[in-house]
């Protein structure tokens, strides 16, 4: 169902009309705003696309440039007088309330809090969504965190699946020797915890919500996200005539938190810890310190922040498997760090991944479960047949495989092909997390005759993906106390929280979700990497 949105200005009315004609608004002078004229409703009807959508690309390889359609409102036609008071304050309320990361102008931001704090950067206003595609993922998260669970339970498949991937990437190796370990040791995980967050784009050409990634691993922003929704929605509150109530209410913070807070019941342990695993020089250091504010006063469970090298030199591991930290027991283990190869700069680094693995505290993610969310897993179970092998459900398999979008291993000689001649329709992605790593365009095709020129096996570090193309929308951005009109392209990050023991599952489900918004011309998508803006949905 598509709304009709009233927005008042300092100076004139604007009414938002959804429509499919090319005269998407009308602006009435306030003093024309008594007749209230009634704005037209306006049905879409909603029909299948072709299993195989027509695909476009220009014949040098260069990315497209997607239209630009009418949006159901403009934030750039919004009187300048609004804007500016929006603006000045939103500044005051992330200021006020903690929307805030460290300042890259400041050398000790990201070492020490309170130091160097800015605001996060931030979309103005909220971005519209329709309900239909945000209903859609939040039914499928419990699904992909079922799968997940299934999948880190299924070593053969996991070594096997990366075993090309193991010869030509050092990082992946490492993880896998360290899986191989547990296996040899016969260690078994019977409390699994998982964060996670799945993140979709809407296809313009096949009007499909496309999976970009599911993470397993440091699934960032579950507390700022938060503090952007109720921005949102106390901006929308106080300035515009929409209604707030269809921007979703998020509670990402305190999904996590419990999850966090259950598992560290479930190891039973009461003077137990929850240890935070934090890169050396952590910006995002408030969403962190959100999740552990609210775990520690809404359940009275303590945590500490820890680096990998100082879990080297501080840790050891007791008879009974107990890991002790700094003199403290730790109930779980949290990372934020580790999904990187820069995280692992010496051995020291590899060893306390080693040792926490080891231990018999819950790991979030077990080494199973970060393996379980490496790409060439998500191409693997992509392939025919492969979901089968995991749920039974036909409903629930039909569901995820709607998500996906096309994926294919390097060894796929006709797709190497048509990627060499049109770049622009594939994503190169290696088995990295944390934006910045993946190769767009021209760039798709270099890579790949590079590889089949130098016949190496370097080709099974990647995996190409399906180049998904988003509706471009026009938002105002806010990055350091400075805004700017953009036109943007969004990605919808959906939290899921699953924990279960031997017996049964204790969570399952849906737990928030993230909105982040960047310049249409930008290929990346990572906030903490500085591509994108933070920002939340407005149903329509």
């Amino acid at each position: 169902m598509l709304h009709n949105f009233h927005i008042s200005g300092a100076n004139q009315k604007i009414i938002y009309i959804s429509n499919a004609t090319q005269e998407n608004r009308r602006i009435i002078p306030k003093s024309q705003t008594h007749n209230n004229p009634k704005p037209s409703n306006i049905s879409m009807a909603h029909t299948t696309p072709p299993l195989v959508p027509p695909l476009k690309c220009s014949s040098t390889g260069q990315d497209n440039k997607i239209e630009t359609h009418k949006p159901i409102f403009d934030p750039h036609t919004i009187d300048p007088n609004l804007v500016q008071k929006m603006e000045y304050d939103a500044l005051v309320w992330s200021s006020l309330h903690g929307l805030l990361v460290g300042d890259r102008a400041s050398q000790k931001s990201g070492r020490v809090p309170g130091v160097g704090l800015v605001h996060a950067p931030i979309s103005l206003l909220p971005m519209p969504f329709a309900e239909s595609y945000w209903k859609q993922a939040c039914e499928v998260a419990p699904i992909f965190n079922e799968l997940v669970d299934r999948v880190s339970l299924d070593s053969e498949f996991l070594q096997e699946s990366l075993s090309r991937t193991k010869k030509v990437d050092a990082f992946t190796s490492r993880l896998l020797d360290i899986h191989a370990k547990m296996l040899a040791m016969n260690k078994k995980e019977d409390i699994r915890l998982g964060l996670h967050r799945s993140d979709y784009m809407l296809d313009e050409q096949t009007n499909l919500l496309l999976q970009i990634e599911l993470n397993t691993i440091s699934s960032s922003f579950p507390g700022l996200s938060c503090l952007v929704t109720d921005l949102h929605r106390n901006l929308l509150r106080q300035h515009l005539a929409l209604d707030p109530e269809r921007v979703p209410k998020n509670n990402a913070v305190g999904q996590f938190a419990e999850g966090l807070y259950k598992a560290w019941t479930e190891y039973n342990d009461p003077s137990a810890v929850v240890m935070v695993v934090v890169q050396t020089e952590e910006r995002n250091m408030y969403d962190q310190h959100w999740l552990f504010t609210v775990l520690n006063e809404r359940y009275q469970v303590r945590s500490i922040r820890k680096t990998l090298a100082e879990i080297d030199s501080q840790g050891k591991l007791m008879p009974d498997g107990t890991l002790v930290v700094d003199g403290e027991a730790v109930a779980v283990v949290y990372f934020r760090a580790g999904y990187a190869p820069t995280d692992y700069p010496s051995e020291s680094e590899w060893s306390a991944r080693l040792l926490t693995e080891q231990s018999r505290a819950v790991k979030c993610p077990s080494i199973a479960y970060h393996l379980a969310g490496t790409k060439k897993i998500q191409q693997e179970l992509a392939k025919p047949n492969q979901l089968e092998r995991f749920l039974e459900n036909k409903d629930d398999i039909a569901k995820v495989r709607k998500c996906f979008a096309g994926l294919w291993s390097l060894d796929d000689l006709n797709i190497v092909k048509d990627a060499i001649e049109r770049p622009g329709l594939y994503v190169m992605k290696p088995q990295r997390e944390g934006g910045g790593n993946n190769i767009y365009g021209d760039d798709v095709s270099i890579a790949l005759q590079k590889m089949q020129k130098e016949g190496t096996e370097e080709d099974a570090a990647y995996i190409l993906m399906q180049r998904i193309f988003p509706t471009v929308s026009p938002a105002i951005l806010m990055r350091e106390g400075v805004s700017h009109k953009d036109h943007v392209i969004s990605e919808l990050g959906i939290y899921a929280t699953y924990l279960r023991n031997k017996t049964e599952v204790i969570m399952n489900g849906q737990s928030g979700y993230l909105m982040r918004t960047k310049v249409s011309s930008s290929n990346e998508g990572g906030v903490a990497a500085g591509f994108a803006v933070l920002d939340s949905i407005y149903l329509v």
